[in-house]
């Protein structure tokens, strides 16, 4: 009878071990309509992480959305004169549903670098 206990409890181990992550993935989508494809992430793997670029320049906007598993994940954010990139990690089934909720250029980035263009025009034209 012990013996019996002790084989349901391995089993028991086993299969909840067996079980893994899973993460929505995709590769520089640009839409995150576009970026929910589920996936099975390997063993080890316990983060999902979503990676989102944006730049805007002249009123011409384009993101990149990359969603995948990963062993080790740090979420960072930063904004840049045209843009900006983030990384944000999550470690529950599908729990990086949302890529565009951290898509936000500042206004005084985007004035910024349509002044220094027409700047740069303006000096070549004359």
């Amino acid at each position: 009878m012990a013996a019996y206990t002790s084989l349901l409890l391995v089993i028991a181990l086993c299969a909840a071990t067996a079980l893994s992550l899973q993460c929505y993935t995709c590769l520089s989508a640009t839409s995150n309509a576009d970026c929910l494809t589920a996936a099975n992430c390997t063993n080890g793997e316990t983060y999902c992480e979503t990676s989102v670029a944006s730049v805007s320049v002249a009123g011409i906007s384009a993101t990149s959305i990359t969603k995948t598993c990963a062993l080790s994940c740090t979420p960072t954010s930063g904004g840049f004169i045209v843009g900006s990139a983030s990384v944000s990690c999550c470690s529950t089934d599908l729990c990086n549903t949302s890529g565009g909720a951290s898509i936000k250029s500042s206004y005084a980035a985007i004035i910024l670098a349509l002044g220094s263009i027409l700047t740069i025009l303006k000096s070549s034209v004359l």
